[in-house]
Parts: C-alpha cells; structure tokens; sequence
C-alpha cells in the first residue's frame, strides 16, 4: 500500500454506521418495544409504532448530551415523553423504564464490528496511524467502544462527549492531530454524516474525506472527495489517492 508515496500518515474512523451499524441495533431495539408496548400493554400497532417514532425523533434531537445529564435518565424520559404525547396521558408507572431497558439491551446486543472491518483495520494499522473520533455521549460511546473491544484497532479514541467542542469544530480535530503528531495535510476521514465528518474534515484542512453512502443519499451541503458504499472500500480509495 503507497501510504508513504502518497503522503498520508493517519486515518480518522467515525464509528456508528461506519464501522458498526447502529442504525440497524437500533431498529432491532425499536421493534422489541413494540412487541413489549403490544403484547404486554394492549397498544395498538400504529400506537406502538408511533411511540418508536417519536422516541427516535427525540433521540436524535439529544444526541448531543451534556456530560452532567444522566443518560438513562434522560432517555427514560424520552420514553415517557413519547408515550404520553401518544397516548394523551403519563404512561403507567414503570412501563417508560420497562421501555428503555429493553430498548437499550436490545440495542447494545446487536453492536458489534463485522470481522472484515477488524481485518480492515488490522491492515491499515500497518501502514496507518488510525484514531477513532466519535460525537456523542461519553457514556453511551464509551458503552458500544467497550463491546466492540476498539481499542485494539486505534493508536487513539476521541470522544466528542469529552470535550467542549464535537465535530464539526475545528478544535476536536486539532485534538486528534496533536495525539497522533500529524498534519491536517497527511490525515483522511472515514465517516457516514456530511455535516459532522465530510464537514468537519474540509473545514480542518485534510488530505481526503471518504463519505460512507450506503443508501443512495444525494450529497447536501459538504462535498466529500470520495463517495463509497461500505467502509470496506476505503483500501481501495487509499490506493488511488
């Protein structure tokens, strides 16, 4: 691999739905309520699927959590929340906990890291620093890192919890150049969201940005300098660049 030819000494990993598919773990997880909101509580299925719905919308909408806010609290709360709004009334005592527990073990069941990915890395990891630089509670993230055992695969973890500042900011990449000891110029970015990764990338002055397009998305906003399907690609891209 042409990795000192080409000038690029370091690759910067976003990690759901670029290394691990937390889009599905989540869908699984969604589904599990339902089950439990329809066969254990009575609801409706477009009741039930509402709730999932609105749970989501919410979720998204928090993903930047404060390092003081309790997770499981919160999220229990967005549970709460979605029912009531659903149901016009406070959901039966327990039954958000009862949601989100089963929500969260579901989900952290199906994280996991393909092994083709672990081999992936373990060859980039050859001729690459690699860093893995994650937006998102520190808590949460901490919990999918752990599971999927990442650290054997990264020189360095950046957290965007655990900082002031998460992607896009400039500041969290200078984070990751000063870790590695590399240049904007010799870092590429692996990741999945436009705005976050590609974004972030461009504005911070690296080699490439490699945009994970695995459903067809029309590009909005940031260009990235390479469009692939599947992170597995990516060996292909360094290759050519």
């Amino acid at each position: 691999m042409a990795a000192a030819g080409a000038g690029i000494r370091a690759l910067l990993f976003d990690l759901d739905n670029t290394l691990i598919d937390t889009a599905g773990a989540s869908g699984q997880a969604g589904r599990q309520v339902k089950d439990l909101l329809k066969s254990q509580y009575g609801y409706e299925e477009s009741a039930a699927h509402l709730v999932i719905e609105k749970f989501n919308t919410k979720l998204e909408e928090h993903f930047y959590t404060s390092k003081e806010i309790n997770v499981d609290e919160e999220r229990t709360l967005l549970w709460a929340q979605a029912i009531q709004e659903t149901c016009g009334h406070e959901p039966d005592s327990g039954l958000a906990t009862e949601c989100y527990c089963v929500w969260k073990t579901t989900r952290l069941r199906h994280i996991h890291m393909p092994d083709e990915v672990k081999a992936m890395l373990r060859k980039l990891r050859q001729s690459y620093k690699l860093l893995l630089l994650t937006n998102g509670s520190a808590t949460v993230q901490r919990e999918k890192i752990n599971i999927c055992q990442c650290q054997q695969y990264f020189d360095a973890i950046v957290i965007g919890g655990e900082y002031q500042e998460q992607k896009p900011a400039l500041s969290i990449f200078q984070e990751c150049f000063r870790l590695l000891g590399v240049k904007p110029e010799a870092c590429v970015i692996v990741g999945d969201t436009l705005m976050t990764d590609i974004k972030g990338g461009v504005n911070a002055g690296l080699r490439a940005t490699i945009w994970i397009n695995s459903t067809n998305l029309k590009s909005d906003g940031a260009v990235p300098d390479y469009t692939v399907k599947s992170v597995l690609e990516v060996l292909d891209i360094l290759e050519n660049i």
